[in-house]
């Protein structure tokens, strides 16, 4: 098989597509060929080395990559969901960037009826995190408003659907006026443009002076504070990255912004949050993996939301795998709308 390896934390020169044995299925999971991987924001983490999870659990060498779309080539003998020449999807504690992935049969769903296999592969990663974040870590009442950063990524296109599936309000920012379009289409009620010269936080706060029930914030340092101000009271802080460490070119750490980005970074000081009635929660689903009941009641609702209509499939830009480089580029860019996804 092919498969994307990382020697060492580095640069885009890091990500070498490399020949491997073929993979064996034990006796409850699931063997795919796979046809497309989903590309997040934490791939390019782990490429750097900075990715938690990565590290405790992996080391170097290491593929990355959270979800995958594919053929299914053989299943253990256990398994009863699926079965060889099903199209299906899945979500992998890395090891997504190969042409095949053996995959717990908890962890694989077939493949949405209105989505293609180039749109499955964008889809699991970010939907469970989505889920995860609204269902599980902090319940979002019913005509309630949150605010998303970044909403016309990945992961915002999934807060977006599953919050609307709840009967929530979702206002977004987007990073440049190009982005509006489709925050549109996923329907965000009202989009803040953060590249238009005449934008200001006051804006927000005039226009919602109530404040937000939640703020989902994946930025860090850059955003932190005035997201957790433009909460009401009772509203969350949901955290889930910080992004703003990490150079939108280039593909390297630059250590002093680094650095200053966590001297920068808010403290929160729990006796003033008691007093604001706010709360700051943060999370990371690669975390997730060994937490059975919650890791089956998260599919569980998502194949719901899938049935009953509320999940659309994500737009989806593609890359062949020899090119990973240059998918990491334009994530990183911050350019992108929608998922990325390598072609295999």
């Amino acid at each position: 098989m092919k498969k994307v390896s990382i020697r060492a934390a580095g640069g885009y020169d890091r990500l070498e597509l490399i020949t491997a044995p073929d993979l064996v299925c034990g006796t409850s999971d699931v063997l795919i060929d796979v046809k497309f991987a989903g590309v997040n924001y934490a791939d390019c983490c782990v490429r750097l080395g900075v990715y938690e999870s990565a590290k405790r659990y992996v080391g170097f060498p290491i593929t990355p990559g959270f979800e995958v779309s594919g053929v299914v080539a053989a299943v253990g003998r256990a398994v009863t969901k699926f079965k060889v020449g099903d199209h299906v999807i899945g979500f992998t504690l890395f090891n997504g960037y190969a042409s095949q992935a053996v995959i717990k049969e908890a962890h694989v769903l077939p493949l949405p009826k209105s989505f293609s296999l180039e749109q499955g592969a964008g889809f699991p990663a970010v939907f469970m995190t989505a889920y995860y974040a609204l269902k599980q870590v902090c319940y979002i009442y019913p005509r309630s408003s949150i605010l998303v950063h970044s909403v016309a990524g990945g992961v915002g296109t999934a807060l977006t659907q599953v919050a609307r599936s709840m009967n929530i309000e979702v206002v977004g920012i987007v990073g440049s006026r190009s982005k509006i379009k489709y925050a549109e289409s996923i329907g965000v009620s009202k989009i803040y443009d953060k590249s238009d010269p005449a934008f200001k936080w006051e804006q927000i706060r005039n226009d919602y002076p109530r404040g937000f029930d939640a703020v989902f914030d994946a930025n860090g340092y850059t955003t932190n504070k005035i997201s957790y101000e433009l909460l009401r009271p009772t509203g969350k802080l949901v955290l889930y990255g910080s992004h703003s460490l990490i150079p939108k070119t280039g593909g390297r750490l630059n250590y002093f912004k680094a650095a200053w980005g966590l001297f920068k970074t808010p403290k929160y000081d729990p006796l003033k949050m008691i007093t604001d009635n706010k709360s700051v929660v943060c999370l990371n689903v690669s975390f997730l993996f060994d937490e059975a009941e919650r890791v089956n009641e998260n599919v569980a609702g998502l194949q719901s939301l899938l049935a009953n209509g509320f999940l659309k499939p994500p737009f989806t830009k593609s890359f062949p795998i020899e090119n990973v480089a240059e998918a990491h580029k334009h994530i990183e860019s911050g350019l992108s709308v929608g998922k990325i996804v390598l072609k295999f």
